[in-house]
């Protein structure tokens, strides 16, 4: 049994989405959104919605599933588009190039039998 969640054009760089995304690669789902609350990054209230989802889309697909069993098997941080944005500099450089980055986070959840 697999679920799986999907967050695309999320607007904070994936360097920094990868570092929450570590914190909670392997663990079980209620130890993975305890870790998630205490968790103080931008992002891992958003990457905690996320897995809520995955945990609700498996709810639905296999009713009566026991939390504790459900674990994240695989949970991915892609590059998405930039925006390019620019900033006024000096004379000579006249503008300064600012890429605002986007990621793609993907969660797909799995199921230990005992």
């Amino acid at each position: 049994m697999e679920a799986r969640a999907q967050l695309r054009f999320y607007r904070s760089s994936p360097q920094k989405v990868r570092l929450v995304a570590d914190l909670i690669r392997g663990q079980q789902v209620t130890r993975a959104l305890s870790t998630l609350q205490l968790c103080s990054k931008y992002s891992a209230s958003d990457v905690e919605r996320l897995v809520r989802s995955a945990l609700a889309n498996l709810e639905q697909a296999h009713p009566g599933v026991d939390e504790g069993t459900v674990y994240i098997d695989k949970i991915t941080v892609d590059e998405g588009p930039r925006l390019k944005r620019g900033r006024a500099a000096s004379k000579w450089v006249r503008w300064h190039r600012i890429l605002k980055r986007m990621c793609h986070i993907t969660v797909e959840l799995g199921v230990r039998e005992a």
